[in-house]
Parts: structure tokens; sequence; C-alpha cells
């Protein structure tokens, strides 16, 4: 796997009873699965002989992340290494401007949208979705490298929408959805065609980084949960994922579905798995890979609540496991041994019952109290 983060600690944990052999790129020691993968390689997967080096004796090379440039993986593949996602479906989660092209011309429902040159063509698209006003606010993306709110730009006015350019790399803009709420629908296919798919959940995000997942999405129609369900998986086999597949969804006022982001690894929105379903994304992803047979994606009880552990001013989080497992023997607790900096993930819990409210306190509980914000 390239990658040595908390995604790559989580996948290799769902391969040790199958006997995978795991063999990691990582770029520091330090790193999250650099801390517990025995096979760790340090070098930086830009560079294509660090990575044909790597790649040396693999059966398949797979990502925690997608920034590992199109070109390489291509030599790789010229070099007779499976690379899954190939690097024909990983572009669409590298490049938002490819991505939004490829569904576009699928027919898939996404936000209006095109490529942006500069501050005065911000100006004249978010004009053209206007009846009434001069159509602002609209959202500005790089076009590659932005994750959880980093090179995402919420524009009010012309006077916002230069600093976007300032970094001399391709922008898109998008017009702000009007919606309820976001989803995501996760699926994971095989090489030879397999494909499962989990509940479609809700995720509530705070400051652009996700906060709570909560599954299934509660109170969504199960027409709209099945359409939610059928486009990841038409999108998937469209452009070859092989592995898994996390597709980011506006639920709009009107009762339609849009696509926000497209993610081809294990993703925040699947965390839920690990305790809530009875096969995790990390364990289909791994035999995704592999080609193995996919595990059944059903989830184990009504309600499971994801909450994710930001990093405050409180550095010590492991002297409050005691209060947090004394509290709710039935917690989940899945720390990342990161160094803990404000705002930063440094873990999750899981919660799950038979009633929302209780499973929701619960986990939010947990959370609050891991980074110090809740006393007692």
């Amino acid at each position: 796997m390239v990658g040595g983060g908390q995604l790559a600690r989580m996948t290799h944990e769902a391969g040790i009873p199958l006997g995978i052999r795991f063999k990691l790129l990582s770029d520091t020691p330090q790193d999250s699965a650099a801390q517990v993968v025995g096979d760790v390689v340090v070098g930086d997967y830009r560079d294509l002989d660090t990575l044909r080096a790597f790649a040396r004796g693999c059966d398949v090379i797979t990502f925690d992340h997608e920034h590992v440039p199109t070109e390489h993986l291509r030599a790789l593949e010229a070099d007779g290494i499976p690379v899954r996602p190939g690097p024909d479906a990983l572009l669409y989660a590298q490049d938002k401007g490819e991505m939004r092209a490829k569904l576009s011309g699928l027919g898939v429902p996404c936000p209006r949208h095109r490529i942006v040159a500069d501050a005065a063509d911000v100006v004249a698209f978010a004009a053209e979705g206007s009846c009434d006003g001069d159509g602002f606010p609209v959202i500005l993306k790089t076009v590659r490298g932005g994750y959880d709110g980093k090179g995402v730009w919420f524009v009010r006015s012309a006077a916002e929408a230069a600093d976007p350019f300032k970094a001399g790399v391709p922008v898109l803009a998008e017009e702000k959805v009007d919606f309820v709420r976001e989803l995501a629908a996760n699926v994971v296919r095989s090489p030879h065609g397999q494909a499962v798919a989990y509940p479609v959940v809700e995720s509530q995000q705070v400051d652009g980084v996700c906060d709570t997942v909560i599954a299934p999405a509660p109170e969504l129609d199960e027409a709209l949960a099945g359409e939610a369900q059928e486009l990841a998986l038409r999108i998937a086999q469209e452009l070859g994922v092989v592995g898994h597949l996390a597709v980011e969804l506006f639920e709009t006022r009107d009762g339609r579905i849009l696509v926000n982001e497209l993610a081809m690894r294990p993703h925040n929105s699947g965390h839920w798995t690990m305790d809530g379903a009875i096969t995790s994304q990390f364990a289909n992803h791994v035999r995704a890979v592999l080609d193995l047979p996919l595990g059944d994606p059903r989830p184990r009880a009504p309600w499971t609540v994801m909450c994710n552990v930001l990093g405050g001013d409180y550095p010590d989080m492991y002297s409050a496991y005691l209060h947090c497992m004394a509290r709710d023997p039935q917690l989940k607790i899945h720390m990342y041994g990161k160094d803990v900096k404000p705002g930063r993930k440094v873990g999750h819990v899981n919660t799950y019952g038979d009633d929302l409210d209780d499973v929701l306190d619960r986990a939010r509980h947990a959370a609050g109290y891991l980074k110090g914000t809740i006393t007692e």
C-alpha cells in the first residue's frame, strides 16, 4: 500500500486475519501505519525509482491516498505490476475537472460547474446561473490536491474570487447547491466485476471536516437510497474502479441527489463499518484488490454512528479511556497513533444499537471527552 496514514493502518489490520503480507511505502517512520506494519519502506511516492523499487515482489499495489502521479502508475502497469485502482480510474479521483467532465458525459447528476481562468471568469460563471442578482456565492476548488476542506473556497463576491488563483493551479467553479444534507454511498468492486453496496449514510461536516456519520441515513426515502446505491455501483463500473469507492452526495431540497466528490480508497464515511457491518470497508477493499470474493456489507445493528476524534488542547487522550470505557462498555475506540494537534483527525469512535438518539449521544460524548471538550 502506498501511503502511511490511518487508512493504511486500518487496511493492514483488516488483512491480518487473511494472512496477507502487507508492505508499506510511507513518507516517514512515524506515520500512522508505519508504526504497526512490519515491512515498511520509507520514501517519496512522487519519485518513480522509489515506487518501482517498492513494487518489486508485490502481487498488487493499492493506495491510502490519490496523490501518486498518474504517469508513475502507468509506468508500474507497464512493468507488469497490478495497480488497483488503476490510473485510468484513479484519474477521476485525482482531478476534479476530469471527474466532472466524465460524470457529466455519463449523465450522472452533478452541480453546475466549469473550469475558470481568473476572477473575471468566476464572475461570469456566477452570473450564468442567476436569474436575479450576481449569482454569488459559488464554490471554487483546486482541480488537484484538495481534501478535508483544503483547496476549497466559499466565494461570496467578486472581491473574494482572486485568492484561489494565487497558487497558479487550475480552478474548478461550482454552483452553491441548496442541499438538505450530505450523504455518502460506499461500494466495493473487484476485478472480475463483483460489487457490493453499503447502506447510504448521512455525513455531517464541521468547518469542512467530517464530524459525524450516521448509518443508515435517517428518514432517507427508500427509493432515493436505492437510487444512490445504484448510481455509485454504475460509476464504479463505468470508471473501472477496483477496490472501495466513496461517492459523496448532496440531497437537495427538491428530493434529488447530486454527486459532490469521489474517493477511490477506504473513506471516512465508511469507518462505521469496522464495527457496524458484517464486512468492513477495509476488509472488502483488501478482498477486492486481491480479487477474492467480497464480503457481506449488511449492518449488524439498526443504527451505527461514527464520530471523528479531533485534536484539541488536551494532549493526553489515553487517560480519558477509563471514563469512556466505563461509561459505555459497547463503545469502540480507534486511535491512529498521531501526535495530537488542534483540529487534526487522531481517531474515531463507533457506537451502535436500536435507538438512534442513544447511539448518537454515546458517540458524541465519547468523542468530546477524548478531545477534552466534555469533562463529565
